[in-house]
């Protein structure tokens, strides 16, 4: 492999590995959050000491590495803060983590894979994912959507009997008492609260791509989008634990761990990263690798929680799955350069036959204007 085809696969590659690495945070949060939640720790307060630690760690980098480079604020671009903040910071985790007390690590990091099948919905909506119900490519990233979204629904809805994984067996009690403090009515409340914290996450994703174009300075924005958040958050959070102000009460805990890891982890490093993935591959090529943290999370949660798995929760899981990745080999079909075709073979144009390209015929020569024939037609 040639020095150049090197740097090429590295180039193509970063994208892949830190939407991976994203998922792998994403699941670790899971499990310590939801751990915290069985401690008693408040969802409301919980969300502002996170991004309140977010903007604290991202904020010394944003000022050193961005400060030639940082924008000039317009009131267009405070006011698309301002909703991000409230969005994402707020309303998405305040409804995710309340939704995650009334069922299991599982159940929440599962069914939050509907998230790529919104953001696809909405993207189509604005027009910046593009559809073309003559492409296969395209029906089969609005098959997988359909199919997404019933998976979903057969995890809520679905129950069957336990799964009964070896290392869970010796706490089947343990469940079964853990499980009748939540009747099905809890079980769909936390459901609901999941599906809307999913829909304003879709929404933060397809803002924050779009805010991205006129402030391009993602540390800096990323500082500004949980400073936000944590002034938001707060006002909420008073309101909710209003008679509860051990709530906001700190210790060398579970609850504090889950604060720090996800407001550093899982705020500023994912906000910073998801920001220039989406400027090469679009909000949903994002979001179409939350199935990951899925199966991680649930490896993770039978092992620290005891979680147990059902059938239905297992084939909605799969269902779920399966969707999103043929929403992803849709987008990967969408992504073809529009350098050549040679036959059904994506062909770079410095690796075509000489006799393929021919420099136009009323103009000169130049890398800029080489004509490239594959097949019957020019390029």
């Amino acid at each position: 492999m040639t020095k150049e085809s090197l740097v090429n696969f590295s180039k193509m590659a970063k994208p892949y590995l830190a939407a991976i690495f994203l998922q792998f945070g994403y699941a670790g949060l899971t499990i310590v959050v939801k751990f915290a939640l069985n401690e008693g720790m408040s969802p409301y307060t919980y969300t502002v000491y996170r991004n309140l630690f977010a903007a604290v760690a991202v904020a010394p980098f944003a000022i050193i590495f961005e400060r030639k480079v940082r924008p000039k604020m317009t009131i267009s671009t405070f006011l698309k803060i301002m909703v991000l903040g409230l969005l994402g910071p707020v309303m998405q985790l305040d409804l995710f983590y309340s939704g995650m007390q009334y069922t299991t690590a599982t159940f929440t990091a599962s069914f939050y894979n509907v998230v790529p099948a919104i953001t696809f919905i909405l993207a189509w909506i604005l027009r910046i994912e593009k559809v073309n119900m003559r492409k296969v490519h395209s029906q089969a990233k609005v098959l997988g959507t359909v199919v997404t979204i019933v998976g979903a629904m057969i995890m809520t809805l679905v129950k069957g009997p336990n799964i009964g994984l070896p290392w869970t067996k010796h706490t089947d009690l343990i469940q079964t008492a853990a499980t009748a403090l939540h009747s099905q009515q809890d079980i769909l409340k936390g459901a609901v609260m999941i599906i809307v914290a999913c829909f304003f996450w879709a929404c933060f994703i397809i803002l924050q791509a779009i805010t991205l174009k006129s402030y391009p300075a993602g540390l800096s924005l990323t500082t500004l989008i949980c400073t936000a958040g944590a002034l938001q958050g707060s006002v909420v959070a008073l309101v909710a634990e209003r008679k509860n102000l051990a709530a906001w009460a700190l210790h060398w805990d579970t609850k504090l761990l889950a604060m720090v890891y996800s407001g550093v982890i899982c705020s500023g490093v994912t906000y910073y990263l998801s920001g220039i993935i989406m400027k090469e591959k679009g909000p949903v090529f994002f979001t179409a690798f939350n199935p990951l943290s899925t199966i991680i999370a649930a490896i993770m949660g039978t092992f620290i929680l005891a979680d147990q798995l059902d059938l239905g929760m297992a084939l909605g899981a799969v269902g779920i799955m399966v969707g999103l990745y043929m929403v992803i080999w849709g987008k990967k079909h969408d992504n073809v350069p529009p350098e050549s075709i040679a036959g059904n073979r994506v062909v770079p144009v410095d690796e075509l036959p000489s006799t393929l390209v021919k420099p136009p015929t009323n103009q000169e020569p130049s890398d800029t204007t080489t004509t490239v024939v594959a097949g019957d037609e020019a390029v």
